[in-house]
C-alpha cells in the first residue's frame, strides 16, 4: 500500500464505524428483522451467526459494486476534464459529513430521497427472500440491502468515485463496509458498550473534526501548499534555483 493511499482507507474505515449510530437508526431495526425471520432453531451460534454474517458479506459487496460502477463514472469525468468539479462536490460531502458526524447538521439525510425510487423497485424482491434459512439466500438478501437509502453511503460513495478510479473506489467501499460492521453484528452488551463509545462527545467531534479537515484537503485550491507550510511564490523559487 502506498503512502497516498494509507489516508483514504483509514478515513472509509472512520466513515463506516463513526456512522455507528446513523447505522444503527437506518439498519438496526432492519437487522432485527433479518434476525427474527430467522428460524427459531437456527438463531443460536454458528448458525445465526453463519446467516448474520452473510446479510453483511452481501450488502458489503454491493457498496463494492456500487464503487467500481461510480468510480468508473468518475474516471470518465476526470478524462473529460471535470476532475476539478468532481473533487470540489467530493470535498463538500466530506466537510457534510463530518458536520453530520459531529451532529452539527443534518442536512445529509437529505440525500437519502434520491434513491426511494429505486428502492421501491427492489424491496419487493428482498421480501421473496424471507424467511431466511440458508447462508446464500441470506447473501442474495443482504446485496438487495445494500441498496437501501443512505445519505452516509450515498455521500461516501460520490466521495469514492471522486478518485477517479474504478479498482480504488470500489477498495474504498469495501473499506466503509468494513468500518459498518462492528455496530451492525454487534449484540448484547457489546453493543451497549460499542454505541457507548461512539456517542461520546470527544469521540464523535474528534473524528468529525479529521473528516473535515480531509474535506477541506480534498477541495482544490491554493490552501494546500499553504497547509503544507509552502508560500505562494514556493514552486516559483524552486524552479528559478540553479541545477548543478
Amino acid at each position: 500500500m502506498t503512502p497516498e493511499l494509507l489516508p483514504l482507507i483509514l478515513t472509509a474505515l472512520a466513515l463506516g464505524l463513526l456512522g455507528g449510530g446513523h447505522c444503527i437508526g437506518m439498519c438496526g431495526g432492519l437487522m432485527g428483522a433479518l434476525t427474527l425471520a430467522i428460524p427459531v432453531e437456527q438463531r443460536r451460534g454458528w448458525p445465526m451467526w453463519r446467516i448474520l454474517l452473510g446479510y453483511n458479506a452481501g450488502r458489503i459487496a454491493s457498496y463494492t459494486a456500487a464503487g467500481a460502477l461510480l468510480g468508473s463514472v468518475g474516471w470518465l469525468v476526470r478524462d473529460l476534464g471535470l476532475d476539478m468539479l468532481l473533487r470540489t462536490i467530493a470535498g463538500l460531502l466530506m466537510i457534510a459529513m463530518g458536520l453530520y458526524l459531529a451532529n452539527w447538521w443534518s442536512g445529509l439525510t437529505r440525500i437519502e430521497g434520491l434513491g426511494r425510487g429505486l428502492w421501491k423497485h427492489i424491496e419487493p424482491h428482498a421480501r421473496r427472500l424471507l424467511p431466511v434459512k440458508r447462508a446464500p439466500q441470506a447473501i442474495a438478501l443482504g446485496a438487495l440491502w445494500g441498496w437501501l437509502p443512505c445519505g452516509l453511503v450515498y455521500s461516501t460513495l460520490v466521495w469514492a468515485s471522486s478518485q477517479g478510479s474504478t479498482g480504488l473506489s470500489a477498495g474504498l467501499m469495501l473499506a466503509f463496509g468494513i468500518g459498518t460492521l462492528p455496530t451492525l453484528l454487534a449484540t448484547g452488551l457489546a453493543a451497549e458498550r460499542l454505541m457507548a463509545l461512539l456517542r461520546k462527545r470527544a469521540v464523535r467531534v474528534s473524528a468529525a473534526i479529521m473528516v473535515i479537515l480531509f474535506g477541506i484537503w480534498t477541495l482544490p485550491g491554493p490552501h494546500k501548499a499553504l497547509l503544507m507550510g509552502h508560500g505562494p511564490g514556493h514552486s516559483s523559487a524552486q524552479q528559478t534555483q540553479p541545477h548543478h
